[in-house]
């Protein structure tokens, strides 16, 4: 969505939090929230909330804070909820296989529309997404017109197989594996490091635990 483009890196990724959390909300029965209560809810701090919804326009009233169901129909339309988003799986070993299990099971337009692998589960249907052998990639993404691939593989054979991703018209990439793939213009590939983000946690404890305990 055009304003998408526009707003900051950092604002994009909260608004999916933003978007979960009114969810909880409405269900609740909640009618209105002001941007304090979402920053005790979300733990952004209140200024970044306004700000970051400031680049939508007023969507709240001063002294009354913002309506929750009119909040949660515009956020719905700006991470365009309405439409099922299909994904493929490339690599079905532990950290796939678990993906696979989990497929989203909180959003309500996302799912693994397919998965791909070169070992004993090729031609299996696990938790309800068929698995495909890898030489049949290309083919059944263009089929099934998926443009989001999660990459899982080994770290030696991501930028071949990111190549044949890019080929086949995939537009983003989550990109599991150490290796940083090149992509062309056009295609966006977000990395997951989870040993250097658990590397990030277990520096900040060591050396901020004092502050944020208050001693």
């Amino acid at each position: 969505m055009n304003e998408q483009a526009r707003i900051p890196r950092a604002t994009a990724k909260r608004l999916p939090i933003y978007y979960r959390y009114l969810t909880f909300l409405e269900d609740a029965g909640t009618n209105r929230i002001s941007s304090a209560e979402l920053a005790e809810a979300t733990k952004f701090d209140a200024a970044t909330i306004r700000r970051d919804f400031s680049y939508f326009g007023a969507l709240g009233k001063r002294g009354y804070g913002y309506d929750v169901k009119a909040l949660l129909s515009f956020f719905a339309k700006v991470l365009d909820q309405s439409s099922l988003i299909n994904v493929a799986l490339i690599g079905v070993g532990h950290l796939g296989h678990a993906l696979l299990n989990f497929n989203f099971h909180q959003s309500s337009n996302m799912r693994i529309a397919a998965a791909f692998d070169i070992n004993e589960h090729r031609g299996k249907i696990l938790s309800g997404v068929p698995i495909y052998d890898m030489s049949e990639l290309e083919e059944q993404i263009k089929a099934q017109r998926i443009n989001i691939a999660i990459l899982t593989v080994p770290q030696e054979e991501a930028q071949e197989i990111t190549d044949r991703l890019v080929s086949a018209g995939i537009k983003g990439i989550m990109n599991f594996t150490p290796l940083r793939v090149s992509v062309p213009d056009g295609v966006r590939v977000q990395n997951v490091d989870l040993t250097n983000e658990l590397q990030t946690l277990v520096y900040f404890i060591q050396n901020y635990a004092s502050i944020t305990t208050g001693k």
